[in-house]
């Protein structure tokens, strides 16, 4: 059988480092009660008290509706809280949230550790260059 077409689809290489990435992220980041991608939009929130919904779909590069639903999860833990300015709606941490930063910030560490171990330092920061520089080429499409 001849399935060398998988092994040179960027689709599913990228797909399958993605569920492998994500595996060990959920993993390491059980201990705060939160998927990643939620601990992410926490740590962001406290690091930037009154930051726009806008902004943060655009720095976690997700959809406003995605994001509104995250909000909505994270407000419904009280570790988050929308105030209404004008048009704008801004995103501020409870006290809840700021408390677990700490605990989430220990949870990344530990998952960069882990795949740091396994890839090594300069291969990481070389993927990460790369993903990110090939996404930017992506997202603008021809």
């Amino acid at each position: 059988m001849d399935d060398s077409f998988l092994t040179n689809c960027l689709f599913f290489t990228s797909n399958r480092l993605s569920r492998i990435i994500t595996k060990i992220a959920e993993e390491e980041f059980a201990s705060t009660g939160l998927t990643p991608m939620y601990g992410y939009l926490v740590r962001l929130v406290v690091s930037a008290p009154g930051i726009s919904q806008k902004e943060l779909s655009e720095k976690l590069s997700i959809t406003p509706s995605t994001l509104t639903r995250f909000v909505d999860k994270l407000e419904g833990k009280q570790l988050v809280e929308r105030k209404v300015n004008g048009k704008t709606v801004l995103v501020y941490p409870t006290p809840k949230g700021e408390a677990l930063v700490g605990t989430i910030r220990e949870a990344s560490r530990r998952f960069r550790e882990r795949y740091e171990a396994i890839l090594g330092t300069e291969t990481v920061r070389k993927m990460t260059e790369e993903h990110e520089s090939i996404s930017s080429l992506l997202e603008k499409k021809p």
